[in-house]
């Protein structure tokens, strides 16, 4: 296979980040490239056209390759249910939830098959395949069943770029240790350094550089400028709330609610856009203030991240929140919660079939959980009891393995393309439920709905945001700015020149 590998040190030194610009680099440069990560654990998942599961981030980097996603570019995805439990997405289809011991001995092997079938369909497919990694290839407790770095490289007989984040320090330990831990076959796949998340005058740094090429006999490929709100989106819940600057106050005070197993994190994203909203994550009652708009994201545990917002006296709040007039979207998981009553039948939520637990009793709705999983692709426009103005198509998609039923034919908020009648919208329209991720992401939509806060809150009106056209930006800045700190010529020369050693 042509391609290279993205390896770190760690986890969250960039991989993620240089997998997607030398994604769009590719592409500049005519060359047909997927991105490939063997297994992702994440609860930010991305639904493709053929409505699989696949991270979030490998659909981010396949937009970046101008390409479109599928499950071959993640075949393997787990959804963390608890501390002990995921959920294995296999191909794009939930299979089955194991705990972390079940999964490295019963399920290498299939896990195996599967990046080697995802690999030989990439290599027919693409010219050049980049490879994520996975936090550090030298876990030594984990090694001998590893299937998410060096014995990847293997598979895919690439060589590798070593990634190290010198903002947490240690940088120089952290790469010469990794090299040493490696085994002579596995280091000698390692034919580039990148120093990533530098701070200040990158000239000082070139003693450093010097020293690693002396020391490792790899050379330095690049070092990376630390790149503030790059607003591409992030695997985890870390990296998006880490784009809010939540000490900035702005005249919409925006709340997410952090849940424990929150998921789908990147439905409101596009806020980042809007010059007068400011978001924070609140997770207990302390720190919830004086909001203007609530969301309730999307979560992979419902009943227990309701239990959490329960204990956390956050229920209160918004109970007097809802009473006072405040703006609430639910997606998913938080529009679960948003109902009377949720029904564990079969026990895919919890385990426990049959529970039955209280919702937070926003609205009329109740929620049972059946064992099939849904994920598909949906469009529809508002419902016309919803009363609102504009024929504005909504696409988005939906993941949930729980079905809501609404009391009441007139409350529906969207009419979806198949006939189906989706979610819950209330008269004033401050209340709002729905399944359908990424519904901020319809820019009329979003704009309409901050439209309506802004004039509760007799504030001027704001035009729409186009993220849309925004978005080829973003890829096109992210990798010139990174080209202009690579050996970008270099990177090439080891991609092409490493299946004719």
């Amino acid at each position: 296979m042509r391609g290279i590998m993205i390896q770190g040190t760690g986890s969250d030194v960039g991989k993620s980040l240089i997998t997607t610009a030398l994604c769009r680099l590719f592409v500049k440069d005519g060359i047909k490239v997927a991105p490939f990560k063997s297994q992702n654990m994440s609860n930010n998942s991305y639904v493709t056209m053929d409505g699989k599961e696949i991270g979030r981030a490998q659909g981010i980097q396949a937009e970046a390759a101008k390409t479109a996603a599928t499950v071959w570019m993640n075949p393997i995805l787990l959804k963390p249910r608890s501390d002990l439990q995921s959920e294995i997405v296999l191909f794009g289809k939930r299979a089955e939830t194991l705990s972390g011991r079940d999964y490295r001995e019963k399920f290498y092997r299939k896990g195996l098959e599967a990046i080697q079938s995802s690999l030989d369909y990439l290599e027919k497919e693409f010219d050049v395949v980049v490879i994520e990694g996975a936090g550090s290839p030298v876990e030594i407790n984990l090694n001998d069943r590893e299937i998410v770095n060096m014995k990847v490289a293997e598979l895919a007989d690439v060589p590798v770029l070593l990634v190290a984040d010198i903002e947490r320090g240690g940088v120089f330990a952290n790469i010469v240790g990794t090299l040493e831990l490696l085994s002579p076959d596995e280091r000698s796949r390692v034919q580039g350094l990148i120093i990533n998340k530098f701070r200040g005058d990158i000239g000082l740094f070139q003693d450093g550089v010097k020293w690693l090429e002396e020391k490792t006999g790899i050379p330095v490929l690049g070092v990376l400028p630390y790149k503030e709100k790059h607003q591409i989106d992030g695997e985890d819940s870390l990296s998006i709330k880490s784009q809010f600057n939540a000490k900035q106050k702005k005249p919409i005070d925006m709340v997410v609610i952090s849940l424990p197993y929150i998921s789908n994190y990147s439905d409101i994203e596009p806020f980042l856009y809007e010059e007068d909203v400011s978001l924070r994550f609140v997770k207990d009652s302390a720190e919830f203030g004086r909001p203007d708009a609530v969301i309730i994201p999307g979560t992979k545990s419902t009943i227990n991240d309701l239990h959490e917002i329960k204990e956390s006296g956050l229920h209160e709040l918004l109970f007097d929140f809802v009473k006072d007039g405040g703006f609430m979207v639910g997606i998913c998981g938080g529009f679960q919660m948003m109902g009377t009553e949720i029904i564990d039948q079969t026990g895919s939520d919890t385990g426990d079939k049959g529970k039955r637990v209280k919702g937070m009793g926003f609205i009329p709705a109740r929620t049972n959980f059946f064992e099939e999983k849904k994920t598909i692709r949906v469009k529809g426009h508002y419902h016309p009891n919803t009363k609102l103005n504009g024929n504005e198509l909504i696409e988005g998609y939906e993941i949930h393995l729980g079905k809501t039923e609404i009391f009441g034919e007139d409350a529906s908020f969207l009419k979806l393309e198949n006939g189906r009648n989706e979610g819950y919208y209330s008269h004033d329209g401050k209340m709002i439920g729905t399944y359908v991720h990424h519904l901020f992401h319809n820019d009329e939509w979003r704009n309409k709905w901050l439209n309506e806060i802004r004039k509760w809150k007799h504030q001027a009106i704001k035009d729409v945001v186009n993220t849309q056209e925004l978005k080829e930006e973003r890829y096109d800045n992210l990798a010139f700015n990174m080209k202009s700190h690579l050996n970008w010529e270099k990177i090439k020369d080891i991609t092409y020149g490493w299946d004719k050693k």
